[in-house]
């Protein structure tokens, strides 16, 4: 027996291997090799073992051999020994572990009783029956070769379908051969300056999310921060902006202070990029969700050659998918492919198909319109809370999006979200996405997102806000 194994699953009903290897008799071997797989769990308790005629067959082994083995483990309580049932690993036989001296790890803070944070859909309304079928349809369709490695650019369905949802939606003008797609709109930002597709300076506007610009910041690319007002991001001027060459925008709804980029400027910032020959990116992250008229087109339709349009499913769909899209002009397409390499590493096949088929089928025309009616019922429920219990705090920006911006009165910033913090309200303050450069003055704020919590848990969430919300100015 001296360094073999044996393999238990066509006995027991599932895999198991047993070294038989060591100094010692082969009852020794056995009786060592088997207490082993007891104690750390590979055997678990209740699972029948072999009777002692098979198992010695299998081993070469008389079958006084493992009859003495199987009598020392019930000894010791690892087996049990039953007239008709056979021999079974004992109920109480726990797996035996080394005591691990515990690791020093940042524990995450739990979910708030009141989930208000901005970014994150509507989990319960994932549209999963639509889904499944469009994943049954797609697998059954799909030519095999689909299961081999991926393709950098994206499945052709997908980028076919999402050719022809993003020109009849959004107004993109695109062809399948100019999409890429990539996990989300953070990849996207990882491909392109990580991978030196396009290179620093970048103009962001003042308000943005700091994760999107500590993955700038790790790609050594310097952010110049666009002042905003009313009508969104103003155009990079010539001389203060000198250096930069890309600009990147939120122009449907400005993340996170909620205003459109007016008609004029899209114009003007669109003659910029050809001026200086720079490119513009568009993030349109939740441009499906306006609630006041219908959606604004993309600046991307304006002018494909200097503007590059990403998007993702993380707002429309959810997160978990990473599924994102990249819209290039042509001459970026190839150096974007270069960077992702020849394999695709990031979006799963299965999902790229699936979506294929849900834009095709009209499922996501569908899902889109049904959240647009739930999410701008949420935010009307907000407004008309605030419109009762705190009509001195009014939400800014158009009717559109996840997520609302409160003004507040000056000065009260700071304290109201220590405040929420201690009601166990999950929200931001607005100066937690202002950019460090920022030179506009800060209006205090708080971003609150209304489309996480669960339906049943709404109404109280709404009025957590309210409790929390500073009162009008002047009074005592």
């Amino acid at each position: 027996m001296e360094d073999s194994w044996v393999n238990l699953a066509e006995r027991i009903g599932s895999d198991l291997h047993l070294e038989l290897s060591g100094p010692g008799s082969r009852r020794a071997v056995l009786v060592r090799a088997l207490r082993a797989a007891v104690q750390d769990g590979r055997l678990a308790p209740g699972t029948r073992l072999p009777p002692y005629r098979s198992l010695a067959a299998d081993l070469g082994v008389p079958r006084s051999t493992v009859a003495d083995a199987y009598a020392t483990l019930t000894a010791e309580g690892r087996l049990i020994a039953r007239q008709g049932s056979g021999t079974r690993v004992a109920p109480r036989a726990a797996p035996i572990r080394s005591p691990r001296v515990p690791k020093k790890v940042p524990a995450r803070p739990g979910a708030p009783a009141h989930d208000l944070r901005q970014g994150r859909p509507d989990a319960a309304s994932f549209p999963r029956s639509g889904w499944l079928s469009s994943a049954r349809r797609a697998l059954t369709a799909v030519p095999s070769e689909a299961f081999g490695p991926g393709d950098p650019q994206g499945r052709p369905e997908l980028r076919r379908a999402l050719a022809g949802y993003l020109a009849r939606a959004r107004g993109v003008r695109t062809t399948p051969d100019r999409i890429v797609v990539c996990s989300g709109f953070a990849h996207a930002l990882r491909l392109l300056f990580g991978g030196r597709v396009l290179r620093g300076p970048l103009a962001v506007e003042s308000y943005g999310l700091a994760f999107h610009r500590s993955l700038l910041d790790a790609a050594s690319v310097r952010t110049v921060p666009l002042a905003l007002d009313e009508h969104g991001a103003r155009t990079p001027e010539p001389e203060s902006l000198r250096a930069v060459r890309a600009v990147l925008l939120t122009p449907a709804h400005q993340f996170p202070t909620g205003g459109p980029l007016h008609s004029e400027r899209r114009a003007a910032t669109v003659d910029w990029a050809r001026a200086r020959g720079g490119v513009i990116l568009e993030d349109d992250y939740d441009g499906e969700f306006r609630y006041d008229r219908e959606p604004v087109g993309a600046v991307q339709g304006l002018d494909p050659e200097r503007v590059l349009y990403l998007g993702s499913a993380s707002k429309s769909l959810s997160p978990a998918l990473r599924l994102g899209w990249m819209v290039l002009p042509e001459h970026l397409v190839e150096p974007v492919l270069a960077v992702k390499g020849e394999r695709e590493a990031w979006a799963g096949v299965t999902d790229q198909l699936t979506l294929a088929d849900f834009i095709a089928a009209g499922r996501y025309d569908k899902h889109i319109r049904r959240m647009r009616q739930h999410y701008r019922s949420r935010r009307d429920r907000l407004v008309a809370a605030l419109a009762a219990q705190a009509p001195h705090v009014t939400p800014t920006g158009i009717a559109a999006g996840l997520h609302a911006v409160l003004r507040l009165p000056p000065g009260t910033e700071g304290s109201t979200v220590k405040a929420a913090a201690r009601q166990g309200i999950g929200l931001d303050g607005l100066a937690a996405f202002r950019h460090p450069a920022a030179t506009m003055p800060h209006q205090d704020g708080l971003v609150v997102g209304y489309s996480t919590p669960p339906e049943h848990a709404y109404t109280a969430a709404l009025e957590a806000l309210c409790r929390i919300l500073p009162p009008p100015p002047g009074t005592p």
